[in-house]
């Protein structure tokens, strides 16, 4: 169960005063709409991969997506609470929780794919078992990041195997930090650590890996006009069934994009949170 916590304000209202037809259609300049996007990766790798999307879904939209990201997670995580991004890619546990503070609203999931956490070590770590790692300083990439930090801290818990954590900003951060020996092993994700530069990737092998769960959303604040929210989702859970759109996913390490509901997100809510609290910062 996900606790609740007041939420100080949420900002940047829209108000519209177009139908949306003319909206979409007819009207000479397009609707501007934020688009946040998880800080899992550099601001200028994430703005890479992301931008060639966002333009081609503001083509086939006729709305103007901006690409928004913040410079670490816990920036990400007070901007969805003030409601800041129109549009969010969020990870799982934020959605449960800004679906309650901010009332962000899912549209779309990743197709055929579930989350699923890593634990990464240098290619020639001494490490080949999981439970190794007890005492170890372990690098993650935020207190909040869900497959990549509350899975792997919450699974070892309940294993007895108690590591130490070191948040280093990014699942970048965390995968360079451990290629380069800073760390003796870092939490990541199965997508991030696949787009990772070859270079990169082939100082580290996967030491273990977390069930799976539901995958990131894709979500509207409430504020965004329900017309415009469908339109957008109806866009992306159709991007596979062309080549530039089934191009842009692979770019981004997603095969396709299905609808998605706020049930889909009850296996999440049905972790038991208030174990988890105590194990990450305050």
């Amino acid at each position: 169960m996900v606790t609740k916590k007041v939420c100080a304000s949420i900002i940047g209202v829209f108000s519209f005063a177009l139908s949306v037809p003319a909206l979409l259609f007819a009207a000479p300049v397009a609707a501007q709409f934020s688009f946040g996007v998880v800080p899992q990766q550099s601001a200028s790798e994430l703005a890479r991969l992301w931008t060639p999307m966002l333009s081609y879904l503001s083509e086939k939209t006729s709305l103007k997506l901006e690409f928004r990201t913040a410079k670490d997670i816990p920036t990400f995580e007070q901007r969805l609470a003030v409601g800041e991004y129109d549009f969010a890619y969020m990870n799982p546990y934020h959605y449960v929780v800004f679906h309650d503070l901010a009332r962000y609203q899912a549209l779309a999931k990743e197709k055929e794919q579930k989350l699923v956490g890593l634990i990464v070590v240098h290619k020639n770590s001494r490490f080949n078992k999981i439970v190794e790692l007890n005492g170890a300083e372990v690098a993650l990439p935020g207190p909040r990041a869900f497959g990549a930090s509350i899975l792997p801290l919450a699974v070892l818990k309940t294993r007895g195997i108690l590591v130490k954590p070191r948040y280093v900003s990014s699942h970048d951060s965390v995968y360079l930090s451990v290629a380069k020996g800073f760390f003796p092993a870092g939490g990541g994700i199965a997508r991030t650590f696949a787009n990772l530069e070859p270079s990169v990737r082939e100082q580290l092998r996967v030491l273990w890996r977390t069930p799976g769960y539901t995958p990131h959303a894709i979500a509207a604040h409430p504020r965004v006009p329900k017309e415009i929210a469908r339109t957008l989702q109806k866009v992306l859970t159709t991007l596979d069934q062309e080549p530039r759109g089934s191009d842009l996913l692979r770019a981004i390490g997603f095969k396709g994009l299905i609808a998605a509901r706020d049930k889909d997100y009850d296996d999440i809510r049905a972790l038991d949170f208030r174990t988890l609290e105590h194990i990450l910062p305050k």
